[in-house]
């Protein structure tokens, strides 16, 4: 059974720091990437941040500077620290791994969403 186990979500004022973690279990296909993405009520799920395999990273503008991930292969884990926080950065933040089998077909897990909420 796939599971995706996400933490670190919460309030804080602006300018302050989270961090969010996800541990993936249970995926037998190749890991390729993992990541966050999040969506505002009322907007569409955007990407923030991606860690591949090689430990290439791509980032949203918006969050370049101040937010930066990082992966544990062995243990199949992503973490995405953020600093500096801003109200813009409110959302549900969710957990994304990117496997792929051997004719090269995709698929994506998703985690269950963690809430960070940014006051100023």
């Amino acid at each position: 059974q796939v599971q995706l186990e996400e933490s670190g979500g919460g309030l804080v004022q602006a300018g302050e720091s989270l961090r969010l973690s996800c541990a993936a279990s249970g995926i037998g296909l190749s890991i390729d990437s993992m990541g966050w993405y999040r969506q505002a009520p009322g907007k569409q799920r955007e990407l923030v941040a991606v860690i591949t395999r090689e430990r290439n990273t791509n980032f949203a503008d918006s969050v370049k500077g101040r937010f930066t991930i990082s992966r544990d292969s062995a243990k199949n884990t992503v973490t995405l620290q953020m600093n500096s926080l801003k109200p813009e950065d409110t959302a549900v933040y969710y957990c994304n791994v990117h496997t792929r089998n051997i004719f090269g077909r995709a698929f994506d897990y998703w985690g269950q969403g963690s809430q960070v909420t940014v006051s100023s």
